[in-house]
């Protein structure tokens, strides 16, 4: 017997998949968005660690080894693994409850922090678990990157304002922030408010401008792409030039010139019992927020990715991290979007901009010295705030009222309560929300559209109907949670007196009947027999008819099953039986 061995390799090395095919053409686009991709890394993984607490290296170490195990494990051809905003505000929430920042302790919670994180998204993709995802709902999803966005921009008026300011919640931030104002350092507050406006104005207006000024494409977008770059450079020598640390503005000081080092996480089992479970909810968040990303931008090139094996490419990212001082990563919204526009087609890219770090990470760190933290805070705030989305809001209010409700109260505990708080009740509102829309499926009285064999809601369309047969649609799939509530649909339209001697349901929408509908769809059967009405069903699908002959129950139904609704009709209706249950 013939193995292919290669084949049963590239389920978990999509690396093996288009490095087949590799051509010079690919390497060119790669070469040139890993270049965009680098500019635009340097200064935001120095921004993102100091988010999470940690040293500015840590940064860049969190995006050198993980984007070379994404190349290889991952599917997504454009996207960029690292830092992100959302994730690293998580971290910085989880470690400060169990280690004191800027200790030992606290980066060696990082990197276990990482590992379990790792761990949990490699078992998830093993086990072919990619389906979890779908327990958070997007408006869920949205409201917790709102508030998010909203609790890290105001973290980081502390650097602007050149204070001190600590907290973890909406309130405790801005009234740490008020307590402190006395302490202001306008110097700083003059760095951090004009890099802030530049960025913004870089964002917004230099590539118009460039365009209006006949600059070639590629350049253009390197440039708008450096804006934080150009940042970073000007405050830095104003800083240097004109003595400004001895002026009381905080700077990143020296960062080790150095390749990512082999770092074991700890193994306490206190530690990991403390960060078990926010491991598991940081795992899922930024799983959900990389394959959004990576399923949008495979789509745009008729291409696709494997949401499990995203899992074991980003767990490959992260157990990367966890061994090289990083901390927690996945894959980023901006840069992979950056990465898409710049070309990039295959993975390579992303190990291109890991080289490119590594050389940052060998030969610039004495460069950022005397780089401002002001400066990194305005590229954070100016990063997150694209992400604050508060007209889903008004959105969720005129569609879906449940979803506006699970969106808004997301929103106010994450600001009111903190992330993993945020994080938490979305998981629980996501499947709330779920099970209180299924709690109560549609079910529509149906009737013949005159002249076909289609059946419609009688109270949208002009239909035939007979006082003597109820024709129930069910839209939804039965299960534990809504059988009762079909019992009492039932119930209550097959009264006493009234001329009603058959049920018919209309089962075309019912995915699965689970053991409780199934006793429920028993006790009806039961209650119409007594009543001297017949139970029916029609167009039953096939996997839901093989379980219900697999049990008793159409043993017992006093009526028939129909291959159609119209058979129901034509048998029921034009040609009228005895009644079934008599």
């Amino acid at each position: 017997m013939k193995i292919n061995l290669g084949r049963g390799f590239g389920r978990y090395l999509p690396v093996l998949d288009w490095g087949r095919t590799y051509s010079r053409s690919a390497l060119s686009n790669d070469l040139i968005a890993a270049v965009i991709v680098t500019i635009m890394l340097i200064p935001q993984s120095l921004a993102y660690a100091m988010l999470a607490g940690l040293p500015p290296e840590a940064g860049l170490y969190a995006s050198i080894v993980p984007i070379m195990l994404y190349a290889i494990f991952g599917t997504s051809r454009s996207l960029a693994v690292g830092p992100v905003a959302v994730v690293s505000l998580l971290t910085a929430s989880v470690i400060g409850q169990v280690a004191q920042q800027g200790t030992a302790g606290y980066a060696a919670a990082a990197l276990t922090l990482a590992m379990l994180s790792g761990g949990f998204l490699v078992l998830m993709g093993v086990l072919r678990l990619g389906l979890l995802a779908n327990f958070l709902s997007h408006p869920v999803i949205a409201g917790f990157i709102t508030a998010s966005g909203i609790l890290i921009a105001t973290s980081q008026l502390k650097h602007i304002l050149g204070i001190e300011a600590h907290g973890h919640t909406l309130p405790e931030m801005l009234g740490s922030i008020l307590s402190h104002l006395s302490q202001t350092n306008w110097v700083t507050v003059a760095i951090g408010t004009g890099a802030t406006l530049f960025l913004f104005w870089v964002r917004s207006f230099l590539r118009p401008t460039l365009t209006k000024l006949r600059t070639p494409p590629l350049l253009a977008d390197i440039l708008t792409k450096a804006g934080p770059v150009f940042a970073v450079v000007a405050t830095t020598v104003s800083v240097w030039a004109f003595d400004l640390a001895d002026q009381g503005v905080r700077i990143v000081g020296a960062v080790p010139q150095s390749l990512p080092p082999l770092t074991v996480p700890s193994l306490s089992f206190d530690l990991i019992e403390a960060l078990f479970f926010p491991a598991i909810l940081i795992s899922i968040i930024g799983f959900v927020e990389s394959v959004s990303v990576a399923q949008t931008l495979a789509a745009k090139r008729r291409q696709r990715i494997d949401p499990d094996q995203e899992l074991i490419g980003l767990g490959a990212a992260n157990l990367g991290a966890a061994f090289t001082g990083g901390f927690p990563v996945t894959g980023g919204f901006a840069r992979s979007v950056v990465n898409f526009d710049a070309g990039a087609e295959t993975p390579a890219a992303g190990a291109f901009t890991a080289i490119g770090l590594a050389v940052a990470a060998l030969a610039l760190t004495p460069l950022v010295y005397f780089l401002p933290t002001a400066t990194l805070a305005a590229t954070i705030i100016v990063a997150v705030l694209g992400l604050v989305d508060l007209s889903i809001l008004k959105k969720t209010w005129s569609y879906s009222r449940a979803d506006f409700v699970a969106v808004a109260a997301t929103i106010l505990l994450t600001l009111l309560l903190g992330v993993e708080v945020g994080v938490a009740s979305g998981v629980v509102l996501s499947v709330l929300l779920h099970l209180y829309k299924t709690s109560q499926p549609h079910v529509a009285e149906v009737g013949l559209v005159p002249g076909t064999q289609h059946f419609r809601n009688i109270d949208r369309h002009a239909v035939l109907t007979d006082p003597r047969v109820v024709n129930l649609r069910v839209d939804e799939s039965l299960y534990f949670v809504n059988a009762r509530f079909l019992e009492d649909y039932i119930q209550s339209r097959v009264t006493e007196g009234c001329t009603v001697r058959h049920v018919v349901l209309m089962c075309s929408a019912v995915n699965e009947v689970d053991y409780s509908a199934l006793e429920s769809l028993d006790s009806i059967n039961l209650r119409l027999t007594d009543m001297d009405v017949g139970l029916h069903l029609s167009e039953v699908k096939g996997p839901v008819m093989d379980r219900l002959r697999r049990s008793r129950f159409l043993e017992g139904l006093n009526g028939q099953v129909f291959l159609s609704q119209f058979d129901a009709w034509d048998h029921l209706v034009r040609s009228p039986q005895p009644n079934a249950a008599a």
